[in-house]
């Protein structure tokens, strides 16, 4: 298989080379657009390669039509104006896309497809994921530029000495993997995967077995596939594998991460659906399943994506300086740039909070005590010299004071499903917001606007606002109660619903992601209507119906031999509880009951506030009953 072609890189995008690229390799059949919709779900609009070589110009210079009736395009692509192109972006890497259990007769080689991202149009306008962030990527250019020449004083403690030494300015974004792999059929003993967390048994620990092999097999791929991955090791949650008489894994439960190099905006992003797709083919490839869910097992450590972001300058001279790192990184944390770009992003989080996290399973991770970021804060370090991690926080600074480079942004909300797309979009948006208050204000003292990211709630700011905290070095989940955090950070939605009603309550802040028409109103619109009508389908139908079906193995340990007054007292609970979620009666509605003829009436307010009242019990109810079976001889 070292013969296969894995990637064409956008210098081969030549209607003549790729014909030769095609007559090199035959056991490529087939060409695939990949559009990326509101819900960051990839299409597969599958091509022969005779009918792409026939004419390649046109196909690659205009656009391929489809039925969008069908993709995350709410109140765009309408059942009556369903009509959405394709167009190719020639300037992406485009991966090719192997059927390993297809092998070509005449090559004996698996057949492959290639993968080329495009753009989503629909009445003559990119109304996409990555037409946002191409969108995106360029007004912050643009305008980083256009601010550098009217505002040279803001690259005051810099590593530049004369803006017109400036030749580009670059982005640069990585993103990060984590996930849940297991056997088949597998059960999870919450017990023991709580016990194991609490360990920290599995953190980092040695892969063996058939993990082992599938996690080393995603690492060589994405080399193949000229990722550059940098690490891959086991995460937080999992119990240890289990092998059979022959020597085989026949249980295996264990949370996964991998990470990968950086790159640009757009391709970064691009990158994570064919990390997302390789480790799935591969570990499925071996009969394990995959899960890429926020939070797919109760009680124990959800799944993030973290995504990291950067901005640096190209010089005349060839040398990248990092704009974000101040001259001399053991006399200050950040450079002017650097500031406003986290405080604009602290300041706006609001609107950025709905497009990070607009799903139930991405809430359900949002705990505390589960390193899943809850308050709008950050951490810059406990002293210039020595870096810290506080992994408690929403944003976290990176930085390593002997190589300025690495300098960056870490936001800790994403989880594997949220659209990175809209994400880093909305992320340099309102950086861009901060970047801008602090040139309209004139304020380039680095010290001066470190107290202003670290005031306290009741002090007023030139920029952030007053009534919240914006900085904190400690663990915010154990130095402060609920009511502390909330109070200090603000409260954060819990719901769907509540994060959606942010896009009306701050217009503002919405406004910092319409600039430029970068996020357009017809886009949010799509993304919140869209994600509404998600969540009150699945609240209703799948959400509900597991619970309903979990809460009903709950009789299979009922024993009423031997049961002492203690397990009458905690059973008698669990049948309570079970009746309030699930019973319909004369005299009224189940909680779930309820929840479902909210929805059916539109009162999604209400819907939402029964929600958390439903998730509360649940959890109540699965601890009764761990505690029930553990007094049970």
């Amino acid at each position: 298989m070292s013969d296969l072609l894995y990637f064409i890189g956008k210098e081969d995008h030549s209607s003549k080379r790729l014909a030769e690229i095609l007559e090199e390799n035959k056991n490529i059949k087939f060409v695939s657009l990949m559009g990326v919709d509101l819900g960051g779900n990839s299409t597969d609009e599958k091509i022969p390669v005779k009918l792409f070589l026939e004419d390649i110009d046109s196909f690659l210079n205009s656009t391929i039509q489809t039925d969008g009736s069908s993709v995350e395009l709410y109140e765009i692509a309408t059942l009556n104006n369903a009509k959405v192109d394709l167009m190719s972006d020639v300037d992406a890497t485009w991966f090719v896309d192997y059927n390993y259990d297809f092998i070509d007769e005449k090559t004996q080689m698996p057949v492959g497809t290639i993968k080329i991202p495009a753009f989503l149009v629909h009445d003559n306008k990119m109304v996409c994921s990555r037409a946002t962030l191409l969108r995106a990527e360029n007004h912050f250019k643009e305008t980083i530029r256009k601010i550098v020449k009217e505002n040279p004083e803001i690259l005051k403690n810099t590593n530049i000495n004369n803006p017109k030494d400036i030749e580009s300015i670059d982005l640069t974004v990585a993103t990060e993997l984590e996930f849940w792999v297991n056997t088949p059929e597998d059960k999870a003993d919450l017990e023991k995967l709580f016990v194991s967390q609490s360990l920290k048994e599995q953190y980092w620990k040695r892969t063996h077995g058939v993990i082992r092999t599938c996690l080393e097999s995603c690492l060589l791929e994405l080399e193949k596939y000229g990722l550059n991955p940098e690490m891959a090791h086991k995460e937080v949650g999992g119990i240890h594998s289990s092998i059979n008489n022959e020597g085989s894994t026949n249980h295996a439960m264990e949370q996964l991460e991998i990470s990968w190099r950086f790159s640009t905006p757009l391709q970064a992003t691009d990158n994570e659906i064919l990390v997302r797709e390789l480790v799935y083919d591969i570990f499925e490839s071996h009969g394990l399943e995959v899960s890429f869910k926020a939070k797919p097992i109760h009680g124990v450590a959800g799944s993030g994506a973290h995504v990291h972001l950067g901005v640096s300058a190209k010089l005349k001279n060839g040398k990248s300086v990092n704009l974000f790192a101040p001259e001399d990184l053991r006399k200050d944390f950040l450079s002017p740039m650097g500031y406003g770009s986290l405080m604009g992003m602290l300041k706006n989080y609001e609107v950025l909070s709905p497009i990070v996290t607009n799903t139930n399973d991405g809430f359900n991770r949002l705990e505390p005590g589960f390193e899943a970021p809850v308050c709008t804060v950050t951490s810059l370090g406990h002293d210039y010299e020595f870096s810290s991690r506080n992994r408690s926080v929403l944003i976290g600074l990176i930085r390593d004071i002997e190589n300025p480079k690495t300098l960056r942004f870490e936001l800790r909300s994403p989880n594997p499903r949220t659209n990175k797309y809209l994400v880093v979009a909305g992320c340099y948006q309102t950086m861009l917001d901060g970047i801008k208050a602090i040139a309209d204000a004139g304020k380039y003292d680095t010290k001066e606007l470190e107290a202003e990211l670290s005031k306290e709630p009741e002090e007023e700011g030139f920029y952030l606002e007053k009534g919240r905290a914006y900085r904190d070095e400690n663990n915010v989940f154990n130095f402060y109660t609920l009511e502390e955090r909330n109070e200090r950070f603000g409260q954060p939605p819990a719901t769907v619903y509540e994060a959606m009603l942010n896009f009306e309550n701050y217009p503002e802040k919405l406004a910092v992601l319409t600039e430029d028409d970068v996020f357009t109103p017809a886009i949010l619109n799509s993304f919140k209507v869209g994600s509404l009508d998600i969540w009150k389908k699945k609240l209703s139908s799948r959400v509900i119906d597991r619970n309903i079906r979990l809460l009903r193995t709950f009789k299979k340990l009922h024993k009423h031999d031997d049961m002492d007054a203690i397990d009458e007292v905690m059973w008698d609970s669990i049948a309570q509880i079970k009746y309030d979620l699930m019973k319909n009666t004369l005299s009224g509605p189940s909680i779930y009951g309820m929840i479902k003829n909210a929805i059916e009436i539109g009162n999604y307010k209400e819907a939402s506030e029964l929600q958390l009242i439903a998730k509360k019990k649940m959890e109540e109810i699965q601890q009764l009953y761990i505690n029930y079976r553990k007094n049970i001889f």
